[in-house]
């Protein structure tokens, strides 16, 4: 191929400056500054998919539409996630509050009371005022005057029989000729003689027979003392149970109307009134409570049954959830999802070197406060924590919440026994998390998709269209103003619609990526503001840009060094049979960047074929065994026609020491093997990317930007000759949003970026010669070409093989 042909073909697939870039003209925009635009409320960009289901996910309110919201951080999840379900709730009703009370005949089961909206605290109010009411009234009238006279008429009664037991008793004694004495240590009896107690020594001087006679008398005496002490034991018991039966109605009576009020104002609540029941009862049956002071009882027995204070929990009221001055459904953000947060926990005193509780220490989670609203989680958050997720899954399906302790089985905190009764469940449960634990759970839980049944899409990148182009300016102004940044020039506006095309590697998109952007935004604010402007232009987004790339670059800055000195050696200039730049992309955390590397190949006579020294060395991915795979199906197609290639050849990565993979080289190793096949060499000057079929036609990459930059970058440094450029993929057009200085050096004709199809028009670009890639009538390549060329050399391959075996 001359000169002028080789021009042609040059100018033939040479991209236009046009299309290096898609450049915002800041002329589209109505408005001088942001500071003119109207201001409206903050909207998602770009995100249709995402709105839609998440309208249609809040709305159902079915269960199992759980949503949960996928995407990558930084797309504006958290932010639209919140702001739409805070909108949606205002115009929801305000659940019922919740209440835990004791169960008076089972207090191991404690019960829930719900309550309108706002009255749980009302509730509780009313009943410590209650307890107050019911400890003064029953002090009051077990002090009155009236009330003592009763008791003490009931005991009197009881003490007139006993006196009178004891008279009949004495009048049988005196029958016998006894007499008896009652004092503290017992009952003693004396015989008398002759109306006085008889002496030792009489009762010795008396006959057997009247011994005998005495002891019998005694005999009955005795028996009827223990009959008498039998029925005054009687006497007492009643005696006791006449004053518990007159205590408790007496207790009754004082409190009775106390509580009808409180029955007359929860007439319409069944469970409030079983309660209030059983209170009553309680109070009855406990009202000795009331009217112990403490410094009355013994001190063994207070530590064991607890202060006073202690012992009136039980007609306490644990106001768990209270909604008061809430307008609308309520909205619970849970940043640190553990069981505990998430299910709330009962909590213990220590008392005797043991740990005690009821149900006053039951405390509430995140669920109790969501219950009948919206509950948001963090996927990665939750799912790191032991038994949330499992017993999160067990409160959707069941449809309540169970406060439980889940490590008393472990022995981490004693096991109380204590099993509130459950919370009817209402919620819709919001998850964001990332594409990684969406597909997760999806394949390791059946019962993912039964429970989350909507899913809610974040994308990374939007149409570049005038609607979003618009929207992206009012979201500018909008975070200017939030975060109090000088307001933006539409020059300033434009620049950063081009570097969101920049951020999502096409012309026509835009990226969803707003993190990247209010990076930006803040740090052109800067700039702007340390100059003195009063507003932001497009020369601080520049300075923004830069800024950031050099706190960035170090890593890349080390290897255009190594480059330039030689220890990494990369040619830009000449020709090389066997040669050729590849172009690969390296990031670090917070940056990408691309860099030419070497790429050789060396064939021979043999069977081994192509060996993949990356391959054979561990230090290449499958990804890249597949594309050298591929350039075997490639050789073989077009060249084997006839007969079998014998080829042997080896090909590497120069200087690198990393894990090479990714088919993106794939074109530029098919392109140095027919190189060296046909002994043409490759201009240095040019760098390729881009990967390749078995049909020989290039296919796109990703990172084409960075490539370009990366090989530009070092021809500038060894200085620009004007032959120097990089070809890419035709499909990779699209995706060009390359530097103002690489765009500019295009335009003067000192670098070029050439765009192929078919791996023969590449070819020509990088030897200066004919590819000659379709055969004649005759079935052979044109002579003098490229394929020709390779043609030639595997045939004497085969016939240098062939006389070897002969």
């Amino acid at each position: 191929m001359n000169q002028e042909g080789y021009e042609t073909v040059l100018s033939i697939h040479r991209v236009p400056v046009s299309k290096l870039r898609s450049e915002c003209s800041p002329e589209q925009f109505p408005f001088e500054t942001t500071a003119d635009l109207e201001t409206l409320p903050n909207e998602m960009i770009g995100q249709q998919r995402a709105e839609q289901a998440m309208d249609f996910g809040l709305s159902v309110e079915q269960s199992g539409y759980n949503l949960f919201v996928v995407g990558p951080s930084g797309t504006g999840r958290m932010t639209y996630t919140q702001h739409s379900v805070k909108k949606l709730a205002k115009e929801r009703p305000v659940p019922d509050d919740w209440c835990y009370v004791n169960n008076f005949e089972n207090p191991d089961r404690p019960l829930v009371i719900n309550l309108p909206a706002g009255s749980g605290i009302q509730f509780q109010r009313r009943m410590e005022n209650l307890l107050i009411d019911i400890e003064r009234e029953i002090r009051a009238t077990f002090s009155n005057e009236e009330t003592e006279k009763k008791k003490r008429s009931i005991i009197d009664e009881s003490q007139n029989q006993v006196e009178a037991l004891w008279k009949e008793t004495e009048a049988f004694a005196a029958d016998l000729n006894f007499k008896l004495e009652r004092t503290p240590a017992g009952i003693q009896s004396f015989p008398l003689f002759f109306g006085r107690p008889m002496e030792k020594q009489e009762y010795e001087q008396l006959s057997d027979a009247n011994k005998e006679k005495l002891k019998e008398r005694e005999k009955q005496l005795g028996e009827k003392i223990n009959e008498t002490l039998y029925q005054i034991r009687k006497i007492e018991e009643q005696l006791r149970k006449k004053l518990d039966r007159f205590n408790k109605q007496t207790a009754a009576f004082a409190i009775e109307g106390l509580f009808q009020p409180l029955k007359e104002a929860y007439h319409d609540i069944p469970k409030v009134l079983n309660y209030l029941e059983e209170y009553y009862h309680d109070v009855v049956e406990h009202f000795s409570l009331f009217l112990t002071d403490q410094e009355e009882k013994n001190i063994v027995a207070q530590a064991l049954a607890g202060s006073k204070e202690q012992q009136l929990h039980r007609y306490a009221v644990n106001l768990l959830v209270s909604h008061k001055n809430r307008s609308g459904a309520p909205v619970i953000y849970e940043t640190n999802p553990t069981y505990q947060n998430l299910f709330g926990k009962i909590e213990y005193r220590g008392a005797f070197g043991s740990w005690t509780t009821d149900f006053t220490f039951v405390k509430p989670g995140a669920m109790h406060l969501a219950n009948g609203g919206y509950l948001i989680l963090q996927a990665a958050e939750l799912l790191q924590q032991p038994y949330a997720w499992t017993l999160l899954k067990r409160a959707l399906q069941t449809g309540q919440i169970q406060i439980e302790d889940p490590f008393a089985e472990r022995g981490v905190f004693p096991a109380s026994g204590l099993k509130p009764e459950p919370i009817p469940l209402k919620i819709k449960v919001i998850i964001i998390g990332s594409y990684y634990l969406y597909d997760l759970l999806s394949s390791v839980d059946e019962d993912f998709h039964k429970l989350f049944k909507v899913k809610v899409e974040f994308d990374t990148v939007m149409k570049r269209n005038e609607e979003n182009r618009i929207k992206m300016a009012h979201f500018i102004k909008n975070y200017a103003e939030r975060k109090g940044l000088l307001p933006f020039h539409r020059r300033a506006v434009a620049k950063v619609i081009d570097h969101s095309s920049r951020l999502a590697e096409e012309q026509e998109k835009l990226t969803a990526r707003f993190q990247d952007i209010t990076k930006i935004l803040v740090e052109s604010s800067y700039w702007a503001k340390k100059e003195g402007a009063p507003f932001v232009d497009e020369g601080h987004i520049r300075k923004a840009l830069e800024e950031q790339s050099n706190r960035a670059n170090h890593i890349s800055e080390q290897y255009h060094e190594m480059i330039a000195n030689g220890t990494i050696m990369v040619d830009t200039d000449g020709e090389r049979i066997g040669q050729i730049n590849g172009l690969a992309v390296m990031g670090t955390r917070d940056a990408t960047f691309g860099i030419p590397t070497k790429i050789t190949a060396r064939t021979f006579v043999g069977k081994s074929g192509i060996m993949n020294i990356e391959r054979e060395t561990s230090l290449s991915g499958q990804i890249h065994n597949k594309g050298l795979l591929i350039l075997t199906g490639f050789l073989s197609g077009v060249f084997a026609k006839n007969h079998p290639i014998p080829l042997s050849a080896s090909i590497t990565f120069e200087q690198t020491y990393s894990l090479i993979d990714g088919d993106s080289a794939s074109s530029t190793e098919l392109y140095v093997l027919l190189s060296s096949l046909a002994g043409v060499p490759i201009q240095q000057g040019i760098a390729v990317t881009g990967s390749v079929n078995q049909w020989g036609e290039i296919q796109p990459i990703g990172g084409v930007n960075e490539k370009i930059e990366g090989f530009f970058a070092i021809c500038k440094e060894r200085g620009l000759t004007g032959r120097q450029g990089v070809i890419i993929p035709q499909q990779n057009i699209a995706n060009l949003m390359l530097n103002d200085e690489v765009v500019e050096a295009v335009k003067v004709g000192k670098f070029h970026v050439w765009a192929v199809r078919h791996i023969s028009e590449g070819i020509e670009i990088l030897t200066g010669e004919s590819a000659g890639a379709e055969r004649n009538a005759g079935g052979r390549f044109p002579e003098g070409t490229i394929f020709a060329k390779v043609e030639e050399r595997f045939h004497k391959m085969y016939e240098s093989v062939k006389e070897a075996n002969q």
